[in-house]
C-alpha cells in the first residue's frame, strides 16, 4: 500500500510539472507560453554526423518553426519554382522516427504579392501552426486558415482576408488557442485581428484597427487583471491587451514604436516588453495590470536598444537576443541598461544573418543563425559563445527550434532535424 501510494504521488507530480514523456509539447511558436523556454534538457553539441536522431526533407521552404504535440511534429512551407503561385503546405511527421505521416496542401491565393523585397527574405510559409491536441491549426496569409484532425483530415479552411500592407511584404504572424477561439493576426490581410470558433472557423469577434498596418508579432496569452486571460499583441504606436473571448479591449498602451513591429510581446512576473520599430528602434516596459489608457500610469522605461526581428527571451531578470544584424544583447529588464552588445564575427547570409528567436535550454541559450549553423551562449549577461554547431545543409534556416522531451527540432527551406 505504501509502494503503491509513493507510486501515486509521483504520478501526481509529474502530471502537476508536466514533465513526463508525452506530456510535454510545444504547441505554438515559442513554446506552451511563447516564451522560447523548455521544460526538458537536450543535447546542445551537434554536426551533420553527431546527434542528428533522423531528417526528413521538406517539400518546400518555409521560415516558420515546427511544433510538436501528442508525438507528433508539423511544419508548414510553400511549394513550387513561382513562390506566389505555390501550394501552402503542412507537413505531419512522426516525431520519434522522421517518417512523414501526412501532408496537406493549401492552394494558392488567386493574389498573391510578388515573391520580390522582403518576401524574398522569409517566403509564403512564415508563419507557426499550432495544436490542442485534437486538431492542428496553420494560417497561410492570403491563401487562408486551416483546421485538419491530427491525421491529416481537413475540418474547415476559412478565408481571412487579401489586403496588403503599403510594403507587400507579406504575412508573418503565428496563430494562438485561447479555448475554442484561434487568434488571428491578419494585419496584413484584414487590419484586424480576428478569433475564430476552432469548431467549424466561423468569426467569433474582429478587432480591426488602421495601426495593424505593418504588425508582424503574434499574440501571447497571460492573466490579466481580476484573473481574466489577455491576448497581448504589440504593433505601431501602441501595445494591446484583448479578450479572447470577446475581441474586446481591456487596456491600451501608447509606445510611440514607429515603423513595423516584428517581436511578440515578451512577459516578465511584473511587467511587459515590447520592441521593434524602423527606422527609429525601442525597447518599451510596461507594468502589468491595469485598465484601459495604462500609458502614463504603467510606464517603466524605454531605451533605443531593441530587436527587429527576433522575439527576445527573459531569463533571470535580463532580456537576451542576437539581433538581424548579428549582434548578442543583453539588458536589464528592471532599467533597460544594456549590459552586452557585441558584433558576432564570421556570420554568413549579407546584412540580416539571424531571423530566428531564442530559446533557454537548462543553463544555455540556443540561437539558430541563418547560414552559419547555431550558436550556444552561457545564459548569463556576458552571453559568452559555449560553441557554434556547423550549419547541417547549405539552404537557409529562419525557423526558432522547438524542444519536447529531450529532442530538439530545427528546419531549415529545404529539410527538418531532430537533435537528440
Amino acid at each position: 500500500m505504501q509502494l503503491a501510494n509513493a507510486k501515486h504521488l509521483v504520478c501526481l507530480w509529474v502530471v502537476l510539472t508536466s514533465t513526463c514523456v508525452g506530456a510535454e509539447t510545444w504547441n505554438r511558436f515559442r513554446g506552451p507560453d511563447g516564451q522560447g523556454k523548455a521544460a526538458s534538457d537536450v543535447v546542445t553539441k551537434w554536426d551533420t554526423d553527431t546527434n542528428v536522431a533522423w531528417k526528413l526533407d521538406l517539400p518546400g521552404p518555409g521560415s516558420s518553426s515546427p511544433i510538436l504535440h501528442s508525438g507528433k511534429v508539423f511544419v508548414t512551407c510553400y511549394a513550387g519554382e513561382v513562390g506566389e503561385t505555390a501550394g501552402r503546405i503542412l507537413v505531419c511527421a512522426d516525431a520519434q522516427t522522421g517518417k512523414q505521416l501526412w501532408t496537406h496542401t493549401v492552394p494558392a491565393p488567386a493574389q498573391e504579392d510578388s515573391y520580390r523585397g522582403f518576401i524574398t527574405e522569409h517566403g509564403y510559409a512564415s508563419g507557426s501552426a499550432t495544436c490542442d491536441g485534437k486538431n492542428v491549426y496553420a494560417f497561410f496569409g492570403k491563401a487562408g486558415v486551416v483546421a485538419l484532425t491530427m491525421n491529416g483530415e481537413l475540418l474547415w479552411h476559412v478565408q481571412v482576408g487579401s489586403m496588403s500592407s503599403n510594403r507587400r511584404w507579406g504575412s508573418g504572424a503565428s496563430v494562438v488557442l485561447s479555448g475554442n477561439i484561434l487568434i488571428v493576426n491578419a494585419a496584413e490581410e484584414a487590419r484586424a485581428l480576428i478569433g475564430l470558433n476552432i469548431a467549424d472557423g466561423s468569426e467569433a469577434w474582429k478587432a480591426d484597427y488602421d495601426n495593424l498596418e505593418l504588425c508582424f508579432a503574434t499574440p501571447v496569452l497571460v492573466e490579466g487583471e481580476a484573473g481574466v486571460t489577455e491576448a497581448v499583441i504589440a504593433m505601431p504606436g501602441e501595445t494591446w491587451g484583448l479578450n479572447p473571448k470577446t475581441g474586446k479591449l481591456r487596456w491600451f498602451y501608447e509606445t510611440g514604436t514607429g515603423g513595423n513591429v516584428s517581436p511578440s510581446v515578451v512577459v516578465g512576473e511584473d511587467a511587459f516588453y515590447t520592441f521593434g520599430g524602423y527606422p527609429q528602434q525601442q525597447t518599451v516596459a510596461i507594468r502589468r495590470g491595469g485598465r484601459k489608457n495604462i500609458t502614463e500610469s504603467h510606464r517603466l522605461w524605454e531605451t533605443g536598444e531593441s530587436s527587429y526581428v527576433a522575439t527576445p527571451l527573459l531569463h533571470d531578470g535580463h532580456l537576451y537576443w542576437v539581433s538581424d544584424r548579428g549582434f548578442a544583447f543583453s539588458m536589464n529588464a528592471k532599467t533597460g541598461e544594456t549590459v552586452t552588445k557585441a558584433r558576432l564575427a564570421g556570420l554568413r547570409s549579407g546584412g540580416r544573418p539571424v531571423y530566428a528567436s531564442p530559446i533557454l535550454v537548462g543553463d544555455q541559450l540556443v540561437v539558430v543563425t541563418r547560414k552559419s549553423g547555431t550558436l550556444v551562449f552561457a545564459a548569463s549577461p556576458e552571453m559568452k559563445v559555449l560553441h557554434q554547431n556547423p550549419p547541417l545543409d547549405e539552404s537557409q534556416f529562419n525557423g526558432t527550434p522547438a524542444v519536447v522531451n529531450g529532442s530538439l527540432y530545427l528546419r531549415s527551406d529545404q529539410t527538418l532535424y531532430c537533435i537528440r
